[in-house]
């Protein structure tokens, strides 16, 4: 499989730094399975959709795990450095690998001060750039404490472009979100999901189940022609209860159709469903990787945003729709100035 198939141009200025106002006034392109297309708005899906349609949530809530910190110089001769940190994923109840800028300047055994009394070791060094952190707090004195002095760790296509501020906390946490504050990335579909288009979407008869996807920040990084070859991709922890794989199955087997809102929902279906399409509980690492060529069993419509070029996720909506139908769909987004990526305009696929 050649990498290229799934590139594209995307001008910058379609590339939306802040979401829509308010969120639930988004467009939506509707791509239907033989190729044809319809300009809509995020507030027009119940009607693409039936009575007994179950939605799907990720439900997970991203943590403030952005971070400015200061490793304090090892010597009189020295300089202190300003650290610019992003927990990527939890390794323990003290311990997180991360991003850090410079990572030139820091070593193993460094310090790095977030705030009073909020301090972390660097532990190690690892492939991709990541180094471990292992902080003085644990549980929920850190989680306040990432709570009260990190920020919204945006994607790097919006981060290079402005920091984020108060609002971010707001507009890139679900509406829907639990209290499990482990994600280190929204999903983002979940954000044009107002209290007033979940109303309208209960009203028109739709159901409403979750699952939990805890996004790392693998989701950003450019595919590897490794991952082409292993068939794999990063691991992220996901749950699915016997409750809801139950609710699930039932709805199919009465011909309703099982719609994930975000790749994440989707991807913690499809690694929980059987050769038959029917759905397990599981609890703990996923690292699937769907692509053309491989079977989707468990999605019948996806609710997503408009994905990176050359991604796993540009890649993933191919498998479910074909890679002609989603080239010829983001082309017409982008003359259409459809707006892009995470706070961006939004897709509903119906193969």
């Amino acid at each position: 499989m050649d990498l290229s198939q799934f590139q594209f141009d995307l001008p910058e200025a379609r590339i939306a730094l802040r979401p829509a106002e308010p969120q639930d006034a988004a467009r939506l392109l509707v791509v239907h399975g033989d190729g044809r297309l319809e300009d809509a708005g995020v507030r027009d899906l119940p009607r693409f959709l039936s009575a007994g349609d179950v939605l799907v949530f990720n439900d997970t809530r991203v943590l403030p795990a952005a971070l400015k910190g200061v490793r304090p110089a090892r010597d009189e001769a020295g300089q202190d450095v300003a650290c610019d940190v992003n927990l990527t994923e939890r390794v323990d109840t003290r311990t997180w690998r991360a991003l850090a800028r410079p990572g030139r300047r820091l070593k193993d055994g460094d310090t790095i001060i977030f705030a009073d009394g909020f301090v972390a070791e660097i532990t190690g060094h690892f492939e991709g750039g990541e180094i471990g952190l292992r902080f003085a707090l644990e549980g929920d004195t850190q989680t306040a404490a990432l709570d009260r002095h990190g920020a919204m760790p945006l994607p790097p296509y919006i981060a290079r472009r402005r920091p984020a501020d108060a609002k971010d906390r707001q507009t890139y946490q679900t509406a829907f979100a639990g209290e499990d504050a482990a994600s280190v990335a929204a999903p983002t579909a979940g954000l044009h999901f107002t209290p007033r288009l979940l109303a309208e979407c209960d009203a028109a008869g739709l159901v409403r189940e979750t699952v939990r996807l805890h996004v790392g920040l693998g989701t950003f990084k450019p595919l590897e022609e490794k991952q082409l070859a292993d068939n794999r991709l990063h691991e992220e922890w996901r749950r699915l209860t016997p409750e809801t794989a139950a609710h699930l199955n039932a709805a199919r087997k009465t011909g309703h159709r099982i719609v994930p809102v975000g790749t994440t929902a989707m991807r913690t279906l499809e690694s929980c469903a059987d050769a038959g399409g029917r759905l397990h509980p599981a609890t703990g690492p996923t690292d699937i990787f769907l692509k053309p060529g491989d079977a989707v069993r468990a999605t019948d419509a996806l609710v997503t945003n408009f994905h990176l070029p050359g991604s796993s996720l540009f890649m993933l909506v191919c498998a479910l729709m074909g890679t002609d139908v989603m080239q010829a769909a983001y082309a017409h987004a982008i003359a259409s100035e459809y707006r892009f990526y995470s706070y961006g305009d939004a897709c509903l696929l119906l193969p």
